[in-house]
């Protein structure tokens, strides 16, 4: 009779410390505290999945038990005790699977066993595996036996989601947290494995196999198992890559050529091509995102160090990284991490990644115009582009005096900029994406407020202030000056501000000297309000009297008399009449809708 096919992972699961894979830092911890005597009642072994946390607990049950340990604290793997713990028939372990075995009831059952000491052997041992799937009940109902157990009872339990149970359970374990295997002890291990099975595998499809496991040795056992299955013992990259689904890293770094130098229509076949071999646009995505990270990482000598490719591709990695500007890279990193997130709500997932890959391609352009202002350098013009054509403009000459008193009616302020016809080119996508770079998304506004001084605006203030130099400054005097506030009214009601309005017409004016005026108001609130207007008003009446050093202050002049006015209670006419001379709206809004006073 045939032997039955082992999985690898079962084959070759370690049988005592030594051949752990990865985990160093607790199998050194445990073989001291058995050679010191030193071993706790209760362990919690967590960490990711397939990492060696079943598989240290059954070994430190066995050698604890085992009757001639090594001075280095390794079991024998030949005594009774040894020999039955392989065979599966020790009574002094005992498996409990807390995912299937949840409940109170399991647990006081339990409980009820730790109470028999072990018939040989020093130690009875009871592995819990997934014990954060323990209900609060069955974890409670488990507190005092973890906290004072029989001397010979040792409790392990084991766990890949730590934060799950309960911190009183936490505090009574010595807790051993598990890490993720390297890449390269997973390759290495493969390797050991090939070459006890006489299978034929490439170093560089090894190392694929161990990057897709992400740690994980149990899936790396799988995989090779699948893959030796597959390819009947010959493992090769090609076959490798065919097997897992995983896109080869030339297809990246042809994209990368195609991008850098601007190839768009290459770039969007090549990832026609990657869509049809079956691979979806989150896989290249993910992917492209990944190689991109790797071209970064591989730009500092200090950083290759976490570059985690097969070493046949490590060299072209740190030569494809001093070719490329770090900002692209940021770039690309930040474009792409967009779009996996943007993705999947995304209706038409094809065009989505296409246009992710125009972006891409025009990418180094649009850093260039986000890095020099809005000016446009290119190191590649596109074929159909043409250049920024004027209009000329006609000029006509006119004598200084008409040209004042006509220039607001023969231009427009509109018509003194440039019209600018656009040009029919890719220049669109490069100009959007360098507004999303720079957080900005007018142009015009920056070009407005870099003009120079020669506008039209800017001319008429010169000649304004000009003849106002030329006329000196008007004098302060009453007439004047309420002639002056009074246009300022008009401006706070054109502005919709009836408050201020209405507070400035009722408070009166003392004229103090040449320079200078009083503003009386009767109360606090009138000065507070007169006061938040001083900006506007201030510079008004400067230019109204062409006086730069015209001031003025507010007072309050509260009204006392003896006599106490008499309330009258007002008509609905009455009541109008106030109102509109406080709000001038409300008369129009009756005109407008030919409302009747009752």
């Amino acid at each position: 009779m045939e032997d039955r096919f082992i999985v690898s992972a079962r084959k070759y699961r370690p049988q005592n410390f030594s051949t752990v894979i990865g985990q160093s830092h607790i199998t050194t911890t445990l073989k001291n505290a058995i050679n010191n005597n030193q071993l706790a009642h209760a362990f919690l072994f967590c960490g990711p999945r397939g990492v060696g946390k079943t598989t240290c607990a059954r070994i430190l049950a066995k050698t604890i038990n085992c009757e001639n340990k090594s001075t280095a604290g390794e079991a024998c793997n030949v005594c009774n005790s040894c020999v039955s713990f392989d065979n599966g028939s020790s009574m002094n372990i005992h498996e409990l699977d807390a995912a299937s075995n949840n409940s109170v009831d399991d647990i006081r059952s339990l409980v009820e066993q730790v109470r028999f000491a072990p018939q040989a052997g020093d130690y009875k041992v009871y592995i819990v595996d997934e014990v954060h799937m323990l209900s609060a009940a069955a974890f409670n109902a488990f507190l005092k036996t973890l906290e004072e157990p029989p001397p010979y009872a040792i409790f392990i339990l084991a766990t890949t989601e730590k934060h799950k149970i309960l911190p009183t359970i936490l505090s009574r374990c010595q807790i051993f947290d598990f890490k993720r295997i390297t890449i390269n002890d997973t390759v290495d291990h493969l390797r050991e494995i090939c070459d006890k099975e006489l299978i034929v595998a490439e170093k560089a499809a090894l190392h694929m196999i161990a990057q897709k496991s992400e740690g994980c040795m149990r899936d790396s056992l799988s995989i090779l198992d699948k893959i030796v299955s597959f390819t009947g013992g010959q493992i090769t990259y090609a076959n490798t890559l065919e097997h897992l689904n995983i896109l080869d890293e030339d297809y990246y770094f042809r994209m990368l050529g195609y991008m850098r130098g601007q190839e768009l229509s290459e770039a969007l076949l090549l990832f026609d091509d990657i869509n049809q071999k079956g691979f979806e646009g989150d896989t290249f995505l993910d992917g492209f995102t990944e190689f991109v990270r790797n071209l970064l990482v591989s730009r500092d000598a200090k950083a290759a160090v976490l570059l985690e490719v097969a070493e046949d591709f490590r060299q072209k990695y740190l030569q494809a990284s001093q070719e490329v500007d770090a900002s692209w890279m940021i770039a690309a990193l930040n474009l792409l991490t967009d779009s996996n997130i943007g993705y999947k709500q995304a209706r038409n997932k094809k065009l989505f990644v296409e246009m992710t890959l125009i972006k891409l391609c025009y990418l180094q352009q649009a850093i260039e115009i986000a890095s020099t202002g809005n000016a446009v350098s290119k190191k590649k013009l596109t074929d159909n582009g043409k250049a920024v054509a004027f209009r000329a403009l006609s000029i006509t000459k006119v004598k200084e005096e008409p040209v004042l008193n006509k220039l607001p009616q023969m231009i427009p302020e509109a018509s003194a900029s440039l019209m600018i016809e656009k040009p029919v080119s890719t220049e669109a996508p490069q100009r959007e994406l360098a507004d999303s770079i720079n957080g900005k998304t007018k142009l015009a506004t920056e070009i407005s407020n870099t003009r120079s001084m020669g506008t039209l605006g800017k001319i008429r203030e010169k000649l304004a202030e000009k003849n106002r130099a030329a006329t000196g400054p008007k004098p302060l005097v009453l007439d004047e000056l309420e002639v002056a506030i009074a246009l300022h009214i008009e401006l706070l009601i054109s502005q919709k501000n009836n408050l201020g309005a209405s507070n400035l017409k009722t408070a009166g004016l003392k004229i103090k000297d040449e320079n200078s005026f009083v503003i009386i108001t009767g109360n606090t609130l009138q000065q507070k309000v007169i006061e938040a207007e001083r900006s506007g008003l201030i510079d008004h009446l400067q230019k109204y009297f062409n006086n730069r050093v015209l001031k003025y202050s507010i007072v309050i002049e509260e009204v006392t008399s003896d006599v106490i006015p008499e309330e009258k209670q007002l008509n609905r006419k009455q009541q109008y009449l106030l109102l509109t001379q406080q709000y001038p709206k409300i008369k129009e809004l009756r005109d407008r809708l030919k409302l009747e006073i009752d």
